[in-house]
């Protein structure tokens, strides 16, 4: 089958690998129809994850047709399935829970100790994502393999276009778990850093929670104008501070959520990040947290901050201090997706909110490579980016 692998520092191209095969009887092998390019897969893109092995297949947002299943696999041939990019065995302690990214076996044991060692307890396996989680390939192919296929993927009804129900593989649950996570009150004002995929997302789902008002933070012309059609009042920090402007908005109190959709490679000329930029170039440090530190000092006393931006490493220059004495929360996570794939299914349904509307460009898989260097190179035209492997 034809598949993008990695190959080192913006370097991916489409290859001939080897069709995915059912190993274990709750397997599920699927044809997949459509697949995107993440925010966070540009993290791997500039090298920025560890433990990437050249050929690795990439790609964790994806879904298509059923083509063949294991004998304790609760799927079917030939339905459509959207597939988690949290792989979850459904019956562990955090299962259990409903805390499916802090699955305890999904990491094979092989490969579990690198985050062992990395984050003090084995990482959750998520597709197409580094060895650090599991090493398993992903579903910007032809086709895929999917684990524990009785516990993750979510059967789509006939007559809707996959468009509208890909983005529950990842950045739609993310949005909504980044606004649950702000534990928003009805009529409170939160604060979006960052107006890619996962921010929008944040913002549509902090209207539908109850916020009262959202104020989303970006540079990028396109990406504002996405934030200002979903209900957002936008600040482009190239024009304002962005503290002052947020104080002066909430009549000096501040905002009473703030959510980090941004993560580890935050832009901009900050002393703080432009130093952040140098440690990482000289290999002294991992992540650029401009924008978690920045939520922390804007937060209202007795707010909440929610970071679904990835960070992969260790960092410093925390404003600890703010945090503990202004009374914070922090939330933040891989995505549970699992737990919220019905209830977001029935919303996409109802017509609640639109899926579609951040979609830039939909192109062939052969042209995935293009895709990665556009959408890292030019976000403002390149919202979102769909390949087609078929």
């Amino acid at each position: 089958m034809r598949a993008l692998t990695w190959h080192g520092k913006h370097n991916v191209q489409v290859d001939t690998v080897p069709d995915p095969q059912i190993v274990n009887p709750r397997d599920a092998i699927i044809k997949v129809t459509s697949t995107a390019i993440c925010g966070s897969d540009l993290h791997l893109y500039d090298s920025m994850i560890p433990s990437m092995s050249n050929g690795d297949i990439l790609g964790h947002e994806f879904m298509g047709v059923v083509e063949e299943v294991g004998s304790r696999s609760t799927l079917k041939v030939g339905q459509r399935v959207v597939v988690p990019f949290v792989i979850a065995c459904g019956s562990c302690f955090f299962c259990g829970k409903q805390q499916y990214s802090a699955c305890d076996n999904s990491n094979p044991a092989d490969k579990s100790d690198l985050s062992e060692v990395a984050y003090g307890y084995p990482a959750a396996g998520l597709f197409g994502y580094s060895h650090l989680t599991g090493g398993y390939a992903g579903g910007q192919a032809e086709y895929a393999r999917i684990p524990y296929s009785d516990v993750g993927p979510l059967v789509i009804p006939d007559g809707i276009e996959d468009e509208k129900v890909l983005f529950l593989t990842d950045i739609f649950p993310t949005g909504w778990m980044a606004a649950e996570n702000a534990e928003i009150e009805p009529g409170d004002t939160v604060a979006v850093w960052g107006c890619g995929p996962v921010g929008l997302f944040a913002i549509k789902s902090c209207l539908l929670q109850g916020a009262g008002r959202v104020i989303a933070i970006d540079h990028l012309p396109r990406r504002l104008e996405l934030a200002k059609a979903n209900g957002a009042e936008v600040l482009n920090y190239h024009e304002v501070k962005v503290r002052e402007a947020l104080t002066e908005m909430t009549a000096g109190i501040g905002p009473d959520a703030c959510i980090d959709a941004v993560g580890m490679e935050a832009h901009g000329f900050s002393p703080d990040n432009i130093l952040d930029a140098v440690k990482q170039e000289t290999k002294l440090g991992t992540d650029r947290q401009h924008v978690l530190r920045e939520t922390i000092m804007a937060c209202r006393k007795g707010g909440r901050v929610s970071v679904p931006g990835v960070y992969g490493g260790i960092g410093d220059k925390l404003p600890i201090g703010a945090f503990m004495q202004k009374g914070l929360t922090i939330k933040t996570g891989q995505t549970h997706v699992q737990k919220y794939l019905p209830k977001l299914l029935d919303l996409i349904l109802e017509g609640r909110l639109d899926t579609t509307d951040l979609i830039s460009h939909i192109l062939p898989l052969e042209r995935a490579a293009e895709g990665y260097k556009n959408f890292h190179d030019n976000p403002n035209e390149w919202t979102k980016v769909v390949l087609k492997p078929h």
